[in-house]
Order: C-alpha cells, then structure tokens, then sequence
C-alpha cells in the first residue's frame, strides 16, 4: 500500500516505543485467516460468482453508512442512483459515481474514509483518494478490474484469506443459494444464519401472514404456542443443515420476559385475533427471545442479539426505497431489567451461549461488562454499527476489558453487506487491538507474550470459538 495514501502505521499509538510494541503485536496477527461469523452478505455473490456490476453498484448504492451522510449534506438519493420501489428514474451509475466523487471530502475522519480507502487500494490498487479529477479514470478501472476472474466473490474471498463467511437469511427463506452451495462444496465456509424477526416482529406489517406462512412450511400448527415453537424448532434444523451455528434477533430494546403457559397462549390469541394491547408486540418480541434461548440450548445455536437501534425513522424515505437505507438511530437500552428474565431462565445452562450487541455505549461499563463477567452463558459482541470505529473499538475495550475480561468477548465480526470492506475492518480492528494491547504493555499490565496471546484471540480465535466454529 502507498504510504502516501495509507499510513502503514495508521491507528497505532504516537508515542514511539508504544508504537513500536503495537506494530510487532499488529504483524503478528495481520495475516491471521478472517472468520466473518455474522453479516449482511447477498449469498447469490457466491452461489453464482458472478461478476459485480459497477464502482457505484460496489461501493456507493448498497451502503448505508455512505448514502446516510451524503444524505445529512442535502442530496437526492435519486442522484445516488439509489432504486426507488416505484421503479422510477435515478441518476446512472457513472453520473451517481461523480457525484459520489465530488462530496468524498465529506467523510474524512470517518470509518467509512478508512474502509473505502483499504477496499479501493487493495482491490484495485488505487493510490489515491477519490475526488472529482479521477472520477471517471477510476469509474472505468474498476469496471474493467471487475470483469477479470480475480475480482469475482469467490476469488475475493480467497484473496481476503476469509476461512469463513456467514449470511443471515429470515425464517421463511428458502435458502436455494445455500442449497446451490451445498452442491458446490462451499457450504462450511459459507454459513446462513437463523434470522427469525419476520415471524417473531408483530410491528412488521406482514407478521400474521408471515406467521402462517411459517406454519404451511413446517405443518405446525402456529396458532398455538407450542405448536409455533415446533414450527422454529423446524427451520432452525433446516438451517443447521445448510450450515448455521447462530441465529439472530434485531430488536429495539433488550427487553425479555418468562411468562406462564397461559399467558403466551393468551397474547398470541389477541396477535392473531386483531386484538393486541398496547405493549403486546413489545411483549411478544421479549417473550419470544426466552424461547429463542431455550432452544438453543437444546440445539447448541449460538444465539445473537443485535438491541438498540430505532429503524426506518424516515417514514418518506421508507415508502419511496424501503429498508437499511441509512435511517436508524440508536436508542438507550437498559440490558440488566431487560435480559433478567431470559439470564434467569437460561443464564447458567451449560449449552446457551449467548452474544449480546448493543448501541448503548453507556451501557459498556456500567451494565454489560459485569454481566459478561458474571453469567456463563453470555459473550459481549464487538463494537456494532455506529461504533465499528477507531474510536470506537477503543472505547469498548477501555470499557468492559478490566471487569469482563478477554475470554468473555466474541472477538471481532463485520456485519457488513459490503464485501470488499470485510479485510478493511478486520484489519482497523487488529490495529486498534494492537494499539490497546500495547499500552497495556507499556503500563506494565500485560507481558509481552500474554499480549500476544490475547492479540491473537481477538483477532482470529475468539470468533471462531464464540460461534463454534470447526
């Protein structure tokens, strides 16, 4: 990488000796295989290993983090070249590429900044930043690197060195993708994952037909609550079988509940019946995480809650494109009232473990961190989002290392839909390990051969173990 383009010391502590301490730490871990155990990835890219598109369609159009800020500066997403449901007109990609081009200043500083940086340097050996001169030059070097052999999915993931990469699909997915994989031989290195908030959401417009939907596929009967829980217990085999260790539940809050037999019978009636109470939808998501804990324990998945985002806040926005287009903003979560009553019921099994994101930061050392440190069957998921950040990853880990320790956290995932920026955040987050390690070091707190242990877990084993990874 050109060191007038990508500072080859970039994140590391100033000082020189830290410095130093952080780049042997760093070096030892850069080239450690990337295990990517949860994210947003289109599995079609590796069932079909079809070339990409476009510079916009690669880098601009599918990313939220991008779209959101060029969007805070008063441009049309029309002008992006960003789909409307209507099928109407947007600017073409070369057009929606310059105007990209043009407003990059915008993300200095950003994670964002550093990642497209990575991704265009390392893919297509671009040595400078994108501006309105090269526009063009590198509209058309990408295209023309995107149609060779070397720039399809899977060979991207070979020269990322990615050992494993893991999708999300929702519970009424059919999964050919992975089917076509299994046929491949791919199936191992590419996982699905058990998204289930289709069926278990009633705030999604489509819930109760979701819900039957759930039922006409597995021959349960949803409309009562154990024969609903079967119809899960069902999918979830099915996703096992094309290769998932995790499922995953994006909620708003972190709220769970342990409710009697009769009264989760009761509240799925009145869902079903069209007549829900203020607060059932909240009550059935809580109460059906408890449930979604039990049956990992009795199924060994590894269960993942992302909590803490308001999505789609943009009602304008959501009727014209739809979803995961930029407009979800964090909210305050309260994890110990909230995960109380699932930790009651679960929290000392023996085959839940349980990994908990959240866009709380307050909630890090105050909250998490001790019950990290305390309940076995509960992991802290890395920086998420917002604060998959330099700054952010420093945060954390200033924040929940002294009372959860290293062991009780999951090491490091992506979550990205964007596949080129999967090495570039791997590698921000084994440069801010190094760096936190190394004042660690410094500070007398940590030798230099438990720093490199730990550097080593955070970078590559932790992951791996969190997810039960082969």
């Amino acid at each position: 990488m050109s060191e007038a383009f990508l500072d080859p010391d970039r994140l590391l502590p100033a000082e020189p000796g830290m410095r130093a301490t952080a780049r042997s730490l760093y070096d030892e871990v850069a080239a450690l295989p990337i295990v990517s155990p949860h994210g947003h990835t289109d599995p079609a890219w590796f069932a079909e290993n079809r070339p990409f598109g476009d510079a916009a369609a690669l880098f601009l159009t599918p990313d939220h983090y991008v779209l959101r800020m060029l969007r805070s500066r008063g441009l049309s997403y029309d002008d992006l070249g960003v789909p409307r449901r209507d099928g109407g007109a947007v600017a073409d990609p070369r057009s929606a590429w310059r105007l990209f081009a043009q407003h990059y200043h915008l993300f200095a500083g950003t994670p964002s900044r550093l990642w497209i940086d990575h991704s265009m340097n390392w893919a297509f050996g671009i040595d400078a930043p994108l501006g309105p001169d090269n526009a063009d030059r590198y509209f058309d070097l990408i295209g023309e690197r995107l149609g060779e052999e070397s720039m399809r999915p899977l060979a991207i993931l070979d020269k990322a060195n990615v050992e494993a990469i893991a999708t999300t699909e929702f519970a009424l997915d059919e999964l050919k993708h992975h089917a076509a994989m299994e046929g491949q031989g791919l199936i191992g290195r590419v996982r699905t994952t058990y998204r289930p908030d289709d069926v278990t959401d009633p705030d999604n417009p489509a819930f109760l037909d979701n819900l039957r939907r759930l039922g006409e596929l597995t021959g349960q009967d949803v409309a009562g609550w154990d024969g609903m829980i079967a119809a899960h217990r069902s999918r979830r085999a099915y996703f096992r079988k094309h290769g998932a260790t995790a499922t995953d539940h994006g909620v708003p809050s972190a709220a769970t509940a342990d409710l009697g037999a009769e009264e989760k019978q009761a509240l799925l009636d009145r869902l079903f019946d069209g007549r829900a109470l203020v607060g059932d939808a909240e009550l059935f998501r809580a109460q059906m995480l408890t449930e979604m804990a039990a049956l990992s324990v009795e199924d060994g998945m590894v269960m993942q809650i992302h909590a803490g985002s308001r999505r789609n806040t943009d009602p304008t926005l959501m009727a014209e494109r739809g979803a995961n287009l930029g407009a979800d903003i964090p909210v305050p979560v309260d994890a110990v009232r909230g995960l109380q009553p699932l930790l009651a019921r679960h929290g000392n099994a023996t085959g839940l473990s349980l990994i908990f994101f959240c866009l709380d930061e307050s909630t890090y050392a105050r909250e998490l961190a001790p019950m990290a440190g305390y309940w076995p069957a509960l992991l802290l998921g890395p920086p998420w989002w917002f604060h998959d950040s330099p700054r952010g990853i420093a945060r954390y880990l200033d924040r929940v290392v002294e009372t959860a320790g290293f062991q009780n956290l999951a090491g490091f995932n992506d979550d990205t839909r964007a596949l080129l920026s999967i090495p570039a955040r791997h590698d921000v987050w084994r440069r801010c390990a190094a760096a936190f390690l190394a004042g660690m070091v410094s500070q007398g707190l940590l030798g230099m051969t438990d720093a490199r242990q730990v550097a080593r877990w955070l970078a590559y084993d932790a992951a791996k173990a969190a997810y039960r990874l082969p």
